[in-house]
């Protein structure tokens, strides 16, 4: 996104799991150069005190990241950890396979998280898998601002 930003480009992030008042530290550094960025979700879904309202939450981003995607207004839509409705089957991967498909012409859609189902792994261009090999907080360290969060 950033990327693409220093190139002009017209970007937006759609956040799905952060909560619509998350201020972290990529919500600060896209306001102080004027990147929109999105959160609608309600924080950790493992935590969700009420998974309904989380997937409610989910689904209703989803029809606002729709429109955006279909507008053409930006030429890099980035759907953080979309791939987590989808995989607790709160977003049909076929309906996102569609919005895909029908995109406007050289419009760039990335989207991030882990447990990608197969038909989006299929159909993507781009594929990159994270896998955490060591990390402080298995250590006992707690997250810490500006590198975790």
């Amino acid at each position: 996104m950033f990327r693409a930003w220093g190139r002009d480009f017209r970007v937006i992030m759609l956040q799905f799991i952060k909560h619509s008042t998350a201020n972290f530290g990529e919500q600060r550094a896209a306001k102080k150069i004027g990147v929109e960025m999105r959160a609608m979700g309600d924080g950790f879904t493992w935590r969700s005190r009420d998974l309904d309202q989380t997937a409610d939450l989910a689904r209703a981003h989803w029809e606002d990241c729709k429109d955006i995607i279909a507008s053409g207004e930006y030429d890099v839509v980035v759907l953080d950890e979309f791939t987590y409705p989808m995989h607790y089957g709160w977003i049909p991967v076929e309906e996102v396979l569609e919005v895909l498909e029908n995109r406007p012409e050289m419009q760039h859609v990335i989207i991030t998280g882990r447990h990608a189902p197969e038909a989006l792994v299929e159909y993507a261009d781009l594929v990159t898998e994270m896998n955490v090999v060591k990390h402080p907080y298995r250590e006992g360290i707690k997250a810490q601002p500006g590198i975790e969060f």
